[in-house]
């Protein structure tokens, strides 16, 4: 007949299985901390990233104004540019027309001392 294991056989598969359990656990802990660790700081770089794509739609959410703005100012230094040419030509005319500015102004003109 056989003889099954001793207690102190079955006590050291025991202390054994303990010790292996542990290590196991500890390594686990240690695996889960760094996990979270590095789940962190993703987080705070997502963070980071939505900051600055908030900062950028700040700054950016007026140039679709920018083009009518543009042609405001395209119709505004067109009539600068008219402004100007008329300017020119009464200046033109004023330095050779000995009658100017009454010719220009008509006759009720009257120059003022």
């Amino acid at each position: 007949m056989q003889a099954g294991p001793t207690v102190e056989a079955v006590q050291q598969i025991w202390v054994t299985s303990l010790g292996i359990f542990f290590v196991v656990l500890v390594v686990v802990a240690v695996l889960l901390a760094l996990i979270l660790s590095t789940a962190e700081g993703i987080r705070e770089g997502v963070q980071e990233i939505w900051n600055t794509g908030q900062k950028i739609a700040n700054n950016t959410v007026h140039i679709a104004l920018l083009q009518r703005t543009n042609r405001r100012v395209d119709t505004i230094l067109a009539s600068a540019r008219g402004v100007a040419g008329a300017t020119a030509a009464l200046r033109d005319h004023a330095r050779e027309c000995p009658g100017c500015p009454a010719c220009v102004l008509g006759p009720d003109w009257k120059r003022e001392a």
